[in-house]
């Protein structure tokens, strides 16, 4: 199979083969052209990307250390797929973390990301009288980062972009679990939008985006039936 990543990896020859095939597996992942339970064959792989098959285990082995990839023994790797638990752990981080970012931000936010963001969610709303769960969740991820994308802290968005990798490789999407919440949701960016536009202060737009976060959290798990308790 050839794809996009894969090409742009062969055109880097400065990069390390360790590299290339971390950056082709996890690309795929990420956008889902490898789902839940997809088997990663090395031979195969290393075969694709030209190399042997020594870089594309040392690959695997960072993704299983990102909790993107399960590594068994006598079966080999396969793509992480739901965890109800690991999933409420992950977003409860992200809650935390993302709606940090979101206060840290808000105040700095210009304009015209504000702009931004308010067309991203007219995009989302657009799409629901016709939902595309994978479609509706990308530009969920989009929103939420131009939102975050202000912070001043670096470390902050940096573990903002580990949940939301985290996030990729546990689900196909959310929207897909509990489609009844993209409508919602929709309202719910808009009113967290407005309160930044407005000035709200930092920490009523922590709680206000980590309240957001928590809601869809608790619609997962009852669909999961997992017991979620105090959501995030």
């Amino acid at each position: 199979m050839s794809t996009p990543a894969a090409s742009s990896a062969h055109a880097d020859p400065g990069g390390s083969k360790v590299d290339l095939a971390y950056d082709v597996i996890r690309a795929r992942i990420l956008d889902r052209s490898y789902t839940p339970g997809y088997r990663l064959v090395l031979g195969s792989l290393a075969r694709e990307l030209g190399v042997s098959t020594v870089p594309v285990r040392e690959a695997v082995r960072r993704l299983e250390a990102e909790s993107l990839v399960d590594f068994t023994r006598h079966v080999g790797a396969t793509v992480r797929g739901l965890d109800p638990v690991e999933y409420r752990w992950t977003v409860e981080t992200l809650a935390v973390v993302e709606a940090a970012a979101t206060g840290a931000s808000a105040p700095l936010l210009s304009d015209a990301a504000i702009a931004r963001a308010r067309g991203i969610n007219a995009r989302m709303r657009e799409g629901l009288a016709d939902l595309d769960p994978l479609r509706h969740s990308e530009l969920n991820q989009q929103l939420h980062l131009v939102l975050a994308s202000a912070c001043p802290n670096p470390q902050l968005l940096e573990l903002v972009d580990r949940g939301w990798a985290r996030l990729a490789a546990l689900r196909s999407s959310v929207f897909s679990f509990v489609p009844e919440r993209a409508a919602p949701s929709v309202e719910e960016h808009e009113a967290l939008i407005d309160l930044i536009a407005s000035g709200g202060e930092p920490d009523e737009v922590e709680r206000a985006a980590r309240e957001h976060r928590g809601r869809t959290l608790a619609g997962v798990l009852q669909v999961q039936g997992a017991p979620h308790g105090r959501s995030a």
